[in-house]
Protein backbone atom coordinates (compact mmCIF):
# COMPACT_ATOMS: atom_id res chain seq x y z
CA UNK A 1 0.00 0.00 0.00
CA UNK A 2 2.84 2.62 0.81
CA UNK A 3 3.92 2.53 -2.73
CA UNK A 4 0.39 3.31 -3.78
CA UNK A 5 0.30 6.16 -2.03
CA UNK A 6 3.78 7.54 -2.61
CA UNK A 7 3.24 6.67 -6.49
CA UNK A 8 -0.15 9.10 -6.18
CA UNK A 9 1.51 11.64 -4.08
CA UNK A 10 4.27 11.82 -6.35
CA UNK A 11 2.18 12.32 -9.51
CA UNK A 12 0.43 15.16 -7.35
CA UNK A 13 3.82 17.23 -6.64
CA UNK A 14 4.22 16.90 -11.36
CA UNK A 15 6.94 14.38 -11.18
CA UNK A 16 6.62 12.72 -14.49
CA UNK A 17 5.20 8.71 -14.42
CA UNK A 18 8.93 7.75 -15.59
CA UNK A 19 10.98 9.03 -12.83
CA UNK A 20 8.27 8.12 -9.88
CA UNK A 21 8.08 4.52 -12.21
CA UNK A 22 11.94 4.05 -12.00
CA UNK A 23 12.38 5.02 -8.25
CA UNK A 24 9.90 2.73 -6.86
CA UNK A 25 10.88 0.04 -9.50
CA UNK A 26 7.03 -0.10 -10.91
CA UNK A 27 5.64 -0.06 -14.26
CA UNK A 28 4.25 3.20 -15.40
CA UNK A 29 0.57 1.11 -15.97
CA UNK A 30 0.81 0.97 -12.29
CA UNK A 31 1.23 4.42 -11.36
CA UNK A 32 -1.43 5.41 -13.61
CA UNK A 33 -3.71 2.79 -12.05
CA UNK A 34 -2.78 4.53 -8.46
CA UNK A 35 -3.86 7.99 -9.29
CA UNK A 36 -7.04 6.69 -10.77
CA UNK A 37 -7.76 4.95 -7.84
CA UNK A 38 -6.96 7.51 -5.02
CA UNK A 39 -9.37 10.38 -7.20
CA UNK A 40 -11.59 7.66 -7.74
CA UNK A 41 -11.85 6.17 -4.40
CA UNK A 42 -9.72 8.42 -2.27
CA UNK A 43 -6.98 6.50 0.04
CA UNK A 44 -9.25 3.55 0.89
CA UNK A 45 -8.87 2.48 -3.01
CA UNK A 46 -5.59 2.19 -2.67
CA UNK A 47 -5.63 0.01 0.16
CA UNK A 48 -5.22 -3.93 -0.82
CA UNK A 49 -8.43 -5.15 -2.02
CA UNK A 50 -7.70 -9.24 -1.26
CA UNK A 51 -9.62 -9.89 2.03
CA UNK A 52 -7.72 -12.09 4.99
CA UNK A 53 -8.22 -16.08 3.18
CA UNK A 54 -8.93 -15.03 -0.23
CA UNK A 55 -6.78 -17.20 -2.52
CA UNK A 56 -3.62 -15.44 -4.17
CA UNK A 57 -4.34 -16.94 -7.36
CA UNK A 58 -6.99 -16.59 -9.75
CA UNK A 59 -9.95 -18.57 -10.02
CA UNK A 60 -11.00 -20.45 -12.86
CA UNK A 61 -14.65 -17.90 -13.19
CA UNK A 62 -11.79 -15.01 -12.71
CA UNK A 63 -9.82 -16.14 -15.53
CA UNK A 64 -12.62 -16.68 -18.04
CA UNK A 65 -13.58 -12.79 -17.12
CA UNK A 66 -9.33 -11.92 -17.55
CA UNK A 67 -9.81 -14.08 -20.99
CA UNK A 68 -12.83 -11.54 -21.99
CA UNK A 69 -11.19 -8.39 -21.10
CA UNK A 70 -8.33 -9.10 -23.09
CA UNK A 71 -9.86 -9.84 -25.76
CA UNK A 72 -11.83 -7.28 -25.62
CA UNK A 73 -9.20 -4.77 -25.83
CA UNK A 74 -7.49 -2.12 -23.51
CA UNK A 75 -9.53 0.88 -24.63
CA UNK A 76 -12.56 -0.99 -23.00
CA UNK A 77 -11.09 -1.89 -20.22
CA UNK A 78 -10.22 1.74 -19.52
CA UNK A 79 -6.99 2.03 -20.71
CA UNK A 80 -6.04 5.10 -23.29
CA UNK A 81 -3.70 3.07 -25.15
CA UNK A 82 -5.01 0.20 -27.71
CA UNK A 83 -2.20 -1.97 -27.28
CA UNK A 84 -1.79 -4.21 -24.48
CA UNK A 85 1.28 -4.63 -22.57
CA UNK A 86 2.04 -6.86 -19.71
CA UNK A 87 2.71 -3.87 -17.02
CA UNK A 88 -1.69 -3.29 -18.01
CA UNK A 89 -2.65 -6.76 -17.82
CA UNK A 90 -0.70 -7.23 -14.61
CA UNK A 91 -2.47 -3.94 -13.26
CA UNK A 92 -6.00 -5.11 -14.50
CA UNK A 93 -5.82 -7.98 -12.73
CA UNK A 94 -5.21 -6.28 -9.58
CA UNK A 95 -7.75 -3.73 -10.39
CA UNK A 96 -10.58 -6.12 -10.79
CA UNK A 97 -9.81 -9.19 -9.05
CA UNK A 98 -7.61 -7.68 -6.26
CA UNK A 99 -4.95 -10.57 -6.86
CA UNK A 100 -1.08 -9.51 -7.09
CA UNK A 101 0.94 -11.34 -9.76
CA UNK A 102 4.45 -10.12 -10.83
CA UNK A 103 5.00 -8.90 -14.48
CA UNK A 104 7.26 -12.06 -15.50
CA UNK A 105 4.36 -14.58 -13.97
CA UNK A 106 1.69 -12.04 -15.93
CA UNK A 107 3.32 -13.41 -19.25
CA UNK A 108 3.57 -17.03 -18.35
CA UNK A 109 -0.43 -16.79 -16.96
CA UNK A 110 -1.37 -15.44 -20.93
CA UNK A 111 0.76 -18.02 -22.55
CA UNK A 112 -1.27 -20.80 -20.38
CA UNK A 113 -4.35 -18.97 -20.87
CA UNK A 114 -4.17 -19.61 -25.12
CA UNK A 115 -2.65 -15.71 -25.46
CA UNK A 116 0.49 -15.13 -27.00
CA UNK A 117 2.80 -11.63 -28.14
CA UNK A 118 1.40 -10.83 -31.86
CA UNK A 119 1.37 -8.12 -34.34
CA UNK A 120 -1.62 -6.49 -35.29
CA UNK A 121 -2.93 -6.98 -39.20
CA UNK A 122 -5.19 -4.06 -41.08
CA UNK A 123 -8.38 -4.91 -41.87
CA UNK A 124 -9.85 -2.88 -44.17
CA UNK A 125 -12.80 -0.68 -42.94
CA UNK A 126 -15.12 -0.92 -46.52
CA UNK A 127 -15.33 -4.64 -46.24
CA UNK A 128 -19.06 -5.90 -47.30
CA UNK A 129 -19.81 -8.63 -45.05
CA UNK A 130 -23.17 -9.72 -46.58
CA UNK A 131 -20.72 -10.05 -49.56
CA UNK A 132 -18.70 -12.08 -47.83
CA UNK A 133 -21.10 -14.09 -46.35
CA UNK A 134 -22.58 -14.60 -49.27
CA UNK A 135 -19.35 -15.89 -50.73
CA UNK A 136 -18.97 -18.60 -47.96
CA UNK A 137 -22.56 -19.41 -47.65
CA UNK A 138 -23.44 -19.84 -51.28
CA UNK A 139 -20.83 -18.82 -54.07
CA UNK A 140 -18.31 -21.38 -52.50
CA UNK A 141 -20.86 -24.22 -52.52
CA UNK A 142 -21.89 -23.53 -55.86
CA UNK A 143 -18.59 -23.65 -57.30
CA UNK A 144 -18.27 -27.27 -55.52
CA UNK A 145 -20.99 -28.27 -56.92
CA UNK A 146 -19.83 -27.31 -60.66
CA UNK A 147 -16.62 -28.44 -60.70
CA UNK A 148 -17.52 -32.14 -59.72
CA UNK A 149 -20.05 -31.55 -62.48
CA UNK A 150 -16.97 -30.52 -64.97
CA UNK A 151 -14.25 -32.56 -63.43
CA UNK A 152 -12.65 -29.19 -63.47
CA UNK A 153 -9.95 -27.52 -61.61
CA UNK A 154 -10.73 -24.79 -58.92
CA UNK A 155 -7.58 -22.35 -59.57
CA UNK A 156 -7.18 -19.21 -56.57
CA UNK A 157 -5.37 -16.89 -58.50
CA UNK A 158 -2.70 -14.15 -57.53
CA UNK A 159 0.30 -11.84 -58.22
CA UNK A 160 3.09 -11.12 -56.24
CA UNK A 161 5.67 -9.29 -56.27
CA UNK A 162 9.50 -9.71 -54.99
CA UNK A 163 11.79 -6.66 -54.49
CA UNK A 164 15.00 -6.53 -55.26
CA UNK A 165 16.22 -4.32 -52.95
CA UNK A 166 14.94 -6.69 -49.90
CA UNK A 167 12.73 -6.96 -47.28
CA UNK A 168 13.58 -7.16 -43.46
CA UNK A 169 11.56 -9.40 -40.59
CA UNK A 170 11.83 -10.61 -37.49
CA UNK A 171 14.99 -12.35 -36.14
CA UNK A 172 15.84 -13.71 -33.17
CA UNK A 173 19.80 -11.39 -32.05
CA UNK A 174 21.36 -10.12 -29.04
CA UNK A 175 20.45 -7.61 -27.37
CA UNK A 176 22.02 -4.21 -28.26
CA UNK A 177 23.30 -5.82 -31.81
CA UNK A 178 20.22 -4.89 -34.41
CA UNK A 179 20.71 -7.29 -37.45
CA UNK A 180 21.64 -5.60 -40.33
CA UNK A 181 21.34 -6.75 -44.06
CA UNK A 182 22.82 -5.61 -47.24
CA UNK A 183 20.78 -3.60 -49.68
CA UNK A 184 21.26 -2.76 -53.47
CA UNK A 185 19.00 -0.24 -53.34
CA UNK A 186 18.22 -1.24 -56.69
CA UNK A 187 14.22 -0.24 -57.28
CA UNK A 188 13.20 -3.55 -59.05
CA UNK A 189 10.60 -6.32 -58.62
CA UNK A 190 10.25 -9.78 -59.79
CA UNK A 191 6.69 -10.28 -60.42
CA UNK A 192 4.75 -13.72 -60.07
CA UNK A 193 1.68 -14.96 -61.17
CA UNK A 194 0.50 -17.97 -59.80
CA UNK A 195 -2.67 -20.56 -59.52
CA UNK A 196 -3.01 -23.22 -57.66
CA UNK A 197 -5.75 -26.11 -57.84
CA UNK A 198 -8.07 -26.95 -54.55
CA UNK A 199 -8.20 -30.68 -55.53
CA UNK A 200 -4.75 -31.51 -56.48
CA UNK A 201 -2.62 -28.84 -55.19
CA UNK A 202 -1.16 -28.35 -58.42
CA UNK A 203 0.75 -24.92 -58.88
CA UNK A 204 0.92 -22.91 -61.93
CA UNK A 205 3.25 -19.57 -62.17
CA UNK A 206 4.90 -17.64 -64.93
CA UNK A 207 7.63 -15.10 -64.09
CA UNK A 208 7.58 -10.99 -65.48
CA UNK A 209 10.56 -9.48 -65.66
CA UNK A 210 9.24 -5.70 -66.75
CA UNK A 211 7.17 -3.40 -66.96
CA UNK A 212 4.18 -4.15 -64.66
CA UNK A 213 1.17 -6.34 -64.95
CA UNK A 214 -1.45 -5.87 -67.22
CA UNK A 215 -4.64 -7.33 -68.97
CA UNK A 216 -1.87 -8.65 -71.56
CA UNK A 217 0.71 -10.51 -69.71
CA UNK A 218 -2.30 -11.76 -67.82
CA UNK A 219 -4.11 -13.03 -70.81
CA UNK A 220 -0.73 -14.47 -71.79
CA UNK A 221 -0.20 -16.60 -68.46
CA UNK A 222 -3.63 -17.53 -68.30
CA UNK A 223 -3.41 -18.66 -72.23
CA UNK A 224 -0.02 -20.68 -71.06
CA UNK A 225 -2.27 -22.54 -68.10
CA UNK A 226 -4.80 -23.67 -70.78
CA UNK A 227 -2.39 -24.85 -73.10
CA UNK A 228 -1.20 -27.73 -70.32
CA UNK A 229 -4.37 -28.72 -69.36
CA UNK A 230 -7.72 -30.18 -71.02
CA UNK A 231 -9.54 -29.89 -67.68
CA UNK A 232 -12.07 -27.15 -66.92
CA UNK A 233 -10.57 -24.43 -65.26
CA UNK A 234 -12.95 -22.52 -62.20
CA UNK A 235 -10.45 -19.19 -62.07
CA UNK A 236 -11.08 -17.30 -58.69
CA UNK A 237 -9.56 -13.95 -59.24
CA UNK A 238 -9.66 -11.11 -56.79
CA UNK A 239 -10.81 -7.51 -58.09
CA UNK A 240 -7.03 -6.35 -59.63
CA UNK A 241 -7.94 -3.51 -62.34
CA UNK A 242 -6.71 -5.55 -64.87
CA UNK A 243 -8.65 -8.51 -64.05
CA UNK A 244 -11.77 -7.06 -65.19
CA UNK A 245 -10.93 -5.32 -68.32
CA UNK A 246 -12.49 -5.14 -71.28
CA UNK A 247 -9.57 -6.73 -72.44
CA UNK A 248 -10.17 -9.75 -70.10
CA UNK A 249 -13.75 -9.91 -70.17
CA UNK A 250 -13.40 -10.57 -74.12
CA UNK A 251 -10.56 -13.28 -73.25
CA UNK A 252 -13.06 -15.06 -70.87
CA UNK A 253 -16.51 -15.21 -73.30
CA UNK A 254 -14.27 -16.53 -76.24
CA UNK A 255 -13.17 -19.16 -73.90
CA UNK A 256 -16.45 -19.77 -71.87
CA UNK A 257 -16.06 -23.45 -73.06
CA UNK A 258 -12.86 -23.98 -71.01
CA UNK A 259 -12.97 -20.91 -68.50
CA UNK A 260 -15.53 -20.06 -65.53
CA UNK A 261 -14.46 -17.26 -63.65
CA UNK A 262 -15.24 -15.86 -59.94
CA UNK A 263 -14.62 -13.25 -57.98
CA UNK A 264 -13.59 -13.06 -54.94
CA UNK A 265 -15.24 -10.16 -52.67
CA UNK A 266 -13.63 -7.02 -52.48
CA UNK A 267 -10.67 -6.61 -50.07
CA UNK A 268 -10.59 -10.21 -49.12
CA UNK A 269 -7.56 -11.60 -49.46
CA UNK A 270 -7.99 -14.17 -46.07
CA UNK A 271 -10.65 -16.21 -48.72
CA UNK A 272 -7.61 -16.48 -50.90
CA UNK A 273 -5.40 -19.54 -49.86
CA UNK A 274 -2.60 -18.44 -52.88
CA UNK A 275 -1.81 -15.50 -50.48
CA UNK A 276 -0.27 -17.95 -48.26
CA UNK A 277 2.09 -19.21 -50.30
CA UNK A 278 3.37 -16.01 -51.17
CA UNK A 279 4.03 -15.10 -47.67
CA UNK A 280 5.88 -18.79 -47.65
CA UNK A 281 8.08 -17.93 -49.83
CA UNK A 282 8.88 -14.43 -48.95
CA UNK A 283 9.35 -15.90 -44.87
CA UNK A 284 11.58 -18.65 -45.93
CA UNK A 285 13.52 -17.34 -49.02
CA UNK A 286 13.37 -14.19 -49.57
CA UNK A 287 13.19 -11.91 -45.99
CA UNK A 288 16.57 -10.45 -44.78
CA UNK A 289 18.47 -11.64 -48.07
CA UNK A 290 20.58 -9.73 -50.03
CA UNK A 291 20.44 -9.66 -53.95
CA UNK A 292 23.66 -7.90 -55.80
CA UNK A 293 21.65 -8.29 -58.83
CA UNK A 294 18.07 -9.10 -60.49
CA UNK A 295 19.16 -12.38 -61.55
CA UNK A 296 20.37 -13.48 -58.23
CA UNK A 297 16.73 -12.89 -56.99
CA UNK A 298 14.76 -13.97 -59.91
CA UNK A 299 17.27 -17.39 -59.17
CA UNK A 300 16.34 -17.38 -55.76
CA UNK A 301 12.29 -17.09 -55.94
CA UNK A 302 11.92 -19.11 -58.84
CA UNK A 303 13.56 -22.43 -56.91
CA UNK A 304 11.17 -21.37 -54.34
CA UNK A 305 8.82 -21.86 -57.09
CA UNK A 306 9.73 -25.06 -58.29
CA UNK A 307 10.07 -26.03 -54.83
CA UNK A 308 6.01 -25.66 -54.27
CA UNK A 309 5.29 -27.30 -57.94
CA UNK A 310 7.04 -30.45 -56.91
CA UNK A 311 5.12 -30.36 -53.24
CA UNK A 312 1.36 -30.55 -53.99
CA UNK A 313 0.87 -31.52 -50.39
CA UNK A 314 2.25 -28.69 -49.01
CA UNK A 315 0.21 -26.62 -51.33
CA UNK A 316 -3.26 -28.65 -50.37
CA UNK A 317 -2.08 -27.65 -46.77
CA UNK A 318 -3.33 -24.16 -47.44
CA UNK A 319 -6.16 -24.75 -48.39
CA UNK A 320 -7.34 -25.76 -44.71
CA UNK A 321 -9.93 -23.12 -44.45
CA UNK A 322 -11.68 -24.04 -47.68
CA UNK A 323 -11.77 -27.94 -46.92
CA UNK A 324 -13.18 -27.18 -42.90
CA UNK A 325 -16.04 -24.96 -45.22
CA UNK A 326 -16.66 -28.44 -47.52
CA UNK A 327 -17.07 -30.19 -44.48
CA UNK A 328 -19.91 -27.68 -42.85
Amino acid sequence: MAKRIIAALAVGERILYSQTAATLKVSEEFIRLCVKTLLVKGVEGLKPKKPKGRPSKLTKTQRKELDRLISEGPTKAGFPGACWRSPMIQSLIYERFGVEYSVHYVVQLLKNMGFSYQKATFVADHKDPEKRKEWLEKTWPEILNLAKQKNAYILFGDEASFPQWGSLSYTWAKKGQQPVVKTSGTRKAYKIFGLIDYFSGRFFCKGHDTGRLNSQSYEAFLTEVLSKTRKHIILIQDGASYHKSKAMKNFFAKRDDRLTVYNLPSYSPDYNPIEKLWKKIKEKEIHLHYFPTFDSLKDKVQDALLHFENMTNEVLSLFGFYNRRAKV
